[in-house]
């Protein structure tokens, strides 16, 4: 893990996150549960390697609860995406006001499930058909994702801590 370092994203990096948030998610907005959020406004996190950006992570607070909005390395396989998620979490056991961090993520999404699963998440809710909603908000939404499977329903993982 000592190859990368992690910053805060800070307002010097919104056109970055902004252009790294379409290239990746097909946009900077971002729809969870019915909301659209702008994700490049949202607080987050950047690692980088040898100067260059290698990974992001963005996430809101609302209430007592943390929601991941994006996670994203570029480095697979070598930490960047965890190192992320831990930083969010110690960030916040750090300021003492979260009780608890969640995710969405799709039905297709087999490897979301399995890497939030192995650090510490468990699954919490079932949305089924919550993408027909989605899409209405943001219709780049594909019918299809990874390996083909019918983009429908939203899973949502839960850590508490």
């Amino acid at each position: 893990m000592d190859s990368f370092s992690i910053r805060p994203a800070a307002k010097e990096d919104r056109n970055w996150v902004a252009k790294y948030l379409d290239e990746h998610w097909g946009s900077t907005r971002i729809v969870s549960r019915g909301q659209v959020y702008l994700a490049h406004l949202l607080p987050g996190f950047i690692a980088e390697k040898d100067e260059e950006r290698v990974g992001l992570v963005t996430f809101r607070i609302e209430d007592s609860s943390c929601e991941i909005m994006t996670l994203n390395s570029e480095l697979p396989n070598q930490g960047v995406a965890t190192a992320l998620l831990e930083t969010v979490k110690n960030s916040l056991i750090e300021e003492g006001i979260v009780k608890r961090i969640w995710v969405i993520t799709t039905n297709d999404n087999m490897h979301a499930l399995r890497f939030y699963q192995k650090r510490g998440f468990t699954l919490s809710a079932l949305y089924p058909r919550a993408l027909d909603n989605s899409r209405k908000l943001k219709p780049e939404i594909p019918l299809f994702g990874l390996d083909g499977i019918p983009l429908r329903d939203e899973i949502e993982l839960e850590m508490l801590i």
